[in-house]
């Protein structure tokens, strides 16, 4: 199953076994930079960590043998898929104990890891799934335009407009006055194809759900098409294209995901400077993980900055799931914590349960100084 969805992650995220474990299994697959063989035995050194990992558990014997069947099964898809599998990244999900299993193949390389957990380890998915914004490409022509959907490196075409714009034409006529009257009526006509194309776009934004909307046409249509926008779009707009509808769709993709790329790191640095300017400052935001985890537990996070790919160790409550570094007891309930593998998972995994936003950076950045992680406070 290709990754695609937010939906996807969040059925996933729900599964959790009140016996067993999960296995999560993650593979850097991408054949552009690595060969079939280093795919190959990246796999098998994987699998025999997690084989010493699992022999050193310490859990009761079912939950060993279901989690020993998901290495077994994991193996065995790999030796018959991983060979010919074109996506860049693979990520496995098997709780035996249950005949649960899932697949997806990734559009980009995670970093290699198993984790054994209660429920399934998805913060990897979350973070690819956080580098794409779901985008609207608006191609405008003279006489038709174009919508794309652009979504994870995929492309998709939405509709098609065609409108009988008369051609522009010099005609002549005493003292020039006719070749005025039939430049008004061009340019009535003209507008009024911008301003359907225009609506077509509110209606797709609507039934869509885009995050962006990306506009590709002329630049002398510019100043006649942007005040055309409804105010939603104008919000959303993020860009000019200099793609046409006569392009090819490979070529309206490349220079579509190349703009989303600016924007985003130019979103992430904002991000940065903001939550650091508030540290700075005092502000309603905090960093390092013993502080943001401090700040989820009594649920004033409004929204969790995460580097990606930054994992540590730590402890979570069995009774009130509180989140700790290094608490051996809980000071809340009084009772003995359990190690997890990655706190900062767990973390991302409270917040979305608090309804806090989640938002990832990609490293290097500002916030490597601050922990690398930190979060905006609700007060």
């Amino acid at each position: 199953m290709k990754l695609s969805s937010r939906k996807q992650i969040q059925s996933l995220a729900r599964f959790q076994s009140p016996n067993y474990w999960t296995t999560s299994f993650y593979l850097d697959t991408d054949k552009a930079r690595l060969s079939k063989k280093q795919i190959q035995v990246s796999c098998k050194n994987l699998l025999q960590q997690a084989r010493l990992k699992l022999e050193a558990l310490e859990v009761g014997r079912e939950k060993k043998d279901s989690l020993a069947r998901d290495l077994e099964k994991i193996g065995q898809f790999a030796t018959q898929t991983v060979p010919g599998w074109i996506a860049p990244g693979l990520a496995l999900f098997s709780c035996a104990g249950e005949n649960f299993w899932q697949e997806f193949s990734l559009p980009r390389a995670p970093r290699n890891h198993i984790f054994f957990d209660r429920s399934p380890y998805t913060r990897p998915l979350s973070s690819i799934m956080d580098e794409y914004h779901s985008i609207c490409v608006f191609l405008l022509e003279r006489q038709s335009a174009r919508w794309y959907s652009v979504f994870m490196g995929d492309i998709h075409l939405l509709e098609t407009l065609a409108s009988d714009v008369p051609g522009r034409v010099r005609e002549g006529g005493w003292q020039g006055y006719e070749s005025k009257r039939i430049e008004r009526h061009i340019d009535a006509h003209l507008h009024e194809h911008f301003k359907k194309a225009a609506q077509k776009a509110f209606d797709l934004f609507k039934k869509n759900q885009f995050d962006w909307l990306f506009i590709g046409t002329k630049e002398e249509y510019r100043a006649a098409v942007e005040p055309l926008l409804h105010p939603y779009l104008r919000e959303s707009f993020k860009g000019w294209l200099k793609t046409n509808s006569t392009d090819s769709e490979d070529k309206i993709l490349r220079e579509a995901m190349a703009l989303e790329e600016k924007l985003k790191k130019e979103e992430e640095k904002a991000l940065v400077d903001t939550l650091i300017g508030e540290l700075e400052k005092g502000g309603r935001a905090i960093s390092g993980t013993r502080e943001v985890l401090r700040k989820l537990n009594l649920a004033e996070v409004q929204t969790l900055v995460v580097t990606r790919n930054f994992s540590a160790p730590g402890r979570s409550c069995p009774k009130c799931r509180f989140l700790y570094v290094d608490e051996i007891q809980c000071p809340v309930c009084n009772i003995k914590t359990e190690k997890v593998e990655d706190v900062i998972h767990e973390s991302v995994h409270a917040a979305m349960d608090k309804k806090c936003r989640v938002r990832y950076i990609t490293p290097p950045s500002r916030l490597d100084r601050f922990g690398k992680v930190g979060a905006f406070l609700r007060y």
